[in-house]
């Protein structure tokens, strides 16, 4: 077997440890919007459903703000919303601190936005090493990027559906050339509709893209289990023509998680560019290591039997057939 096998069977472990050792669980948000030119403010805080037993996260508003109402709770699928108000006087939120409390034991991010009466948004990300932002008096450009930055590069590294189809592709294309040609595609094809999508030129239902993905993935690795034929399969012939083409609907999936914070106001262009370039260092720096651990196996293993080289590949495409299993009964509920 070649190295680029051994290293398969290394990385669908790592992938099959991952889904079983942990649930993927979303980002908690927290919403707030000005109402009128007041100090008042409905607050609005997303969870989702599963949490870490033990944990409690808690919403970090300012000091000077108080409760007007009662919380109220909503469920929601997979999440519960809870919405109450806040008065927070003459000095409203700006220069005022907000996010979470106990985000490292939830294992999760959060996202904060807010919303002025002036029509200005404040968006931003905080995890557990950094659990609040301060509200500017005014949108700071290099602040902007660095948070959707690492907002898009967490998300490509997150999400193992995303990885796996690249994954495929490493172990689909050989050259170095036919390799960055298809990478190149996908890179496109993703990015188009993830623009689109994030400017709301094009709407989606969100449910049958998750479930068309997981099919991408399952097809890619039904492919890779195929024994060489005389005339090869479209996918063999034209990786990177089959790589623009799912890379369209994997870019509709980014604008999913995009969707959750949104784009902040007079910042739109630069906060859309470094999304769309934090997707493109996670997913290079994957093919990297990928590429770094083929050339270590290379060096210390030369062969394993075949049998062992299909393991991975079957590993792959059950784990992609159980996500297709997962969404279209989402899908069907809906």
């Amino acid at each position: 077997m070649t190295a680029r096998r051994i290293a398969t069977l290394l990385v669908a472990s790592w992938a099959l440890a991952a889904t079983a050792s942990a649930h993927p669980l979303s980002p908690t948000l927290l919403e707030l919007k000005q109402r009128d030119d007041t100090g008042v403010f409905e607050v609005a805080w997303k969870t989702s459903v599963l949490r870490v037993p033990g944990s409690d996260l808690q919403p970090k508003l300012p000091g000077h703000c108080r409760a007007l109402d009662a919380m109220t709770a909503i469920e929601e699928e997979g999440s519960l919303r809870r919405k109450w108000s806040i008065d927070c006087g003459e000095r409203g939120v700006l220069d005022s601190e907000i996010g979470f409390s106990g985000l490292g034991p939830a294992k999760i991010d959060g996202l904060v936005r807010v919303e002025l009466s002036s029509g200005r948004i404040v968006r931003g990300v905080v995890r557990s090493t950094e659990p609040t932002l301060t509200v500017p008096t005014a949108d700071d450009t290099g602040s902007v990027f660095l948070d959707y930055l690492r907002l898009g590069f967490d998300h490509i590294l997150g999400g193992l559906d995303h990885l796996l189809f690249v994954f495929g592709l490493l172990l689909l294309v050989e050259g170095t050339g036919p390799l960055i040609k298809t990478i190149t595609s996908f890179t496109v094809g993703h990015s188009i509709t993830l623009s689109l999508a994030a400017l709301g030129l094009v709407r989606y239902p969100t449910r049958p893209i998750e479930l068309i993905i997981a099919l991408s993935v399952f097809l890619l690795a039904v492919e890779l289990t195929r024994q060489q034929r005389k005339r090869p399969s479209m996918m063999r012939r034209w990786p990177w023509v089959v790589a623009m083409g799912f890379g369209l609907l994997h870019g509709l999936g980014f604008a999913g998680a995009l969707a959750e914070v949104g784009l902040p106001h007079g910042e739109i262009p630069v906060a859309l560019f470094s999304f769309n370039v934090g997707i493109e260092l996670g997913q290079l720096a994957f093919v990297f290591v990928i590429l770094a651990l083929q050339r270590l196996m290379h060096a210390v293993v030369t062969s394993i039997p075949r049998w062992a080289e299909m393991i991975p590949l079957y590993a792959m495409g059950s784990l992609a057939a159980f996500w297709c299993f997962e969404r279209l009964a989402a899908v069907l509920a809906g």
